[in-house]
Parts: C-alpha cells; structure tokens; sequence
C-alpha cells in the first residue's frame, strides 16, 4: 500500500492507493490547529517534490466519490435469552472504520454512537426503521466527528430520540465543532455537516446507566484516562468499546502520547479481559473483523509492541518502520504515522 501526503490549508490528507482502486481517506490531522502545528518551526514545511501531483480539485473528486462509495455494511443480529438483540455498522475506511452499534428489546431501540457521513447515518436510520423498534436514545462515547458527524439523518427519521452524552464529552465537542465543520465542511460537501446548525449536539447525560425495555446498559468509564469510557451489557454478556478497541486497523495513540496513559489504556483492557465478555465490538473495526475478545487482544498486542519499539526508536520513522513490519497490512495508517511522531515529541497533538 503506497502513500502520499498532501499539505493544504487545511491540513494533511493521506491517499491510499489499493489495487485499482483508490480510496480517500480524510484524517483527524486535517484539523486547523494540526495544520498550524505542522507549519510551525519545529516540523517544517513539505517541499514541493515532496507533496502528492493530486490537484485540489482531484482531491475534492475523490472525497465525494469516497463518500458516495463508502463500504457500510451492517453485521447480523445478534440474540441472547435476555431479549435483547445487537447489530453494528462497521463503516470500512472511507468511514475511519467506524462501527456504530444498535440495540433492540422488544419494542425499543438504542444507537451507540453515530458514523462520520450522511450517508452513513441514512443507512443507520433505514436499518432501525426496519426493525419496527422505537429509537427512545443516541448515545456518543466519544467527541472525535466520526462518533457524530453522521446523526443528522438519523435524528430526522427519529426526532423523538434524545441523544446524550458525558459531560466531558460535550464540553470537548462544543470546544472543537467549529473548527471540525471549518475542516470536513468542504471536503464532505452535502455528505456531512455544513454549519453548526447541521451537528447534533448531544445533551449532557452524566448517569452511569441505560435501559432498553428494562435492560441494563452499563457506562463504564475508563480508569485513569480523560474521556474515554464504553458500554457493557451484562444480558447480553457483551462490551461495545468504542475508542477503546480497535481491530483489523491501526490503533490510534495520539490521544495517549504518554507511557503513563497508555499504560492506563492496558489496564482497562485487562479488565475487559477479566469480565469474559462473549460479544466485544471495537468502535473502530474492518467490516470482517470478528467481534469477540480478539479485538481486544489486537489492541493490546498493538500497545505493548508500541511501547517496545518506542523504547528503541530514535525517531518517529523508526517507530513507523517498526510497527508496519510487526503489523502489516492493517487498515487506517495514519493513525501510526501520527501516533508515532506525537510518541516522539514531533508533533503535538490536542
């Protein structure tokens, strides 16, 4: 899989190419405050021959061709003798690889999270329409866009849900909305949000506890991380992960520069671990990925490898080299090419 880097005044966009075919796939890093970062003193500015020959209008082509092409494939439904059934969405690339999930009883309804695009959403919203259930709540276990960007379509079919989220969740989507919408805006065109007025902004919900007709949900915050928490169905004996588990891609770090915190983020997974959980749906997945204890293995796997090659690195190319040879062929690249320059002190991040 080659790559190339282009550098706009939005920021960083990462090409893939994959066969004959060739995806675009925008990245957290195309933030206006990364794209200062990266012009900053300490990083340097890209030279020319070192930026991709795409044009920007290339660029805009292939993001609305991305974004009407993207790869959303609902996963069966899954059954358990507490009368609760599950299904997720795992979006394929063009999506961050992200992978809402439903919950149904027997006459309601709970989303986990919505996607990155419109498009997305519509088919979230179609999938619950099928069901016949009412969608009473949305809840966002994470403020990055790909954990809402895409509830406006879904809100429209269903307007009595409330969507809801953490305190700290809120606070950290109101104090970057702008600049996100600034940044996918034009890139997303009518396939995501154009203005404040176009993002569902969740309500703050601080309780430790959700019921789909009279089923527990359990909120589990992540101990020792800020914002970080997923959901656990005891009925179900299933845990939906959200940020926290990754599989079939790269794990993103960027979030977690420190030894401190990753070491934190083991910890929680180990937890997950104990509670042997028969049903695990990373937040961010390819659209085979199993959905069992094996994503978890995955990022815990990811992390330790990445703490021993951050040992050794002397550089964030070093690390990138290292972890590509020890994972090859995963999905979602960036999220190691950011990771490893932020674990290096290259680049700043947040």
């Amino acid at each position: 899989m080659a790559g190339a880097i282009l550098l706009s005044g939005n920021g960083i966009h990462y090409v893939y190419f994959v066969g004959l075919q060739y995806a675009f796939r925008l990245c957290h890093l195309a933030e206006i405050e990364a794209a200062r970062e990266m012009r900053s003193p300490e990083f340097g500015i890209l030279k020319p021959q070192e930026t991709s020959m795409f044009t920007r209008r290339a660029i805009m082509k292939t993001t609305l061709a991305a974004g009407a092409a993207a790869v959303f494939a609902p996963a069966g439904l899954g059954n358990a003798a507490g009368g609760l059934s599950w299904k997720h969405f795992p979006a394929g690339e063009t999506g961050f690889f992200r992978a809402p999930v439903l919950i149904t009883g027997a006459s309601e309804a709970l989303l986990i999270d919505g996607g990155f695009t419109y498009s997305d959403g519509r088919a979230v919203a179609e999938a619950i329409k099928v069901t016949g259930k009412t969608l009473t709540t949305i809840y966002v276990s994470q403020s990055d866009p790909d954990y809402y960007f895409g509830l406006k379509p879904i809100k429209q079919v269903f307007p009595q849900a409330r969507v809801i989220a953490a305190a700290e969740t809120v606070a950290a989507i109101n104090g970057s909305v702008d600049k996100k919408i600034a940044v996918w805006g034009p890139q997303l065109k009518d396939n995501g949000p154009q203005a404040l007025a176009d993002v569902v902004i969740p309500e703050v919900f601080d309780g430790k506890t959700l019921t789909v007709d009279g089923e527990t949900i359990e909120i589990v915050d992540a101990e020792g991380l800020a914002n970080r928490r997923y959901l656990s169905v005891p009925s179900l004996n299933a845990v939906f992960g959200g940020v926290m588990i990754f599989s079939g891609v790269h794990v993103w770090t960027a979030d977690t520069p420190t030894r401190e915190q990753r070491a934190a983020w083991l910890a929680n997974l180990d937890t997950i671990v104990a509670s042997k959980p028969e049903i695990v749906v990373p937040g961010h997945m390819t659209p085979q990925a199993a959905t069992d204890l094996s994503g978890v293995e995955h990022t815990k796997t990811y992390l330790i490898a990445f703490e021993e090659e951050h040992a050794k690195a002397k550089d964030a190319a070093v690390l990138k080299s290292a972890m590509e040879a020890r994972f090859p062929n995963l999905g979602m690249g960036v999220a190691l090419d950011i990771g490893s320059k932020v674990a290096t002190g290259e680049m700043k991040w947040g």
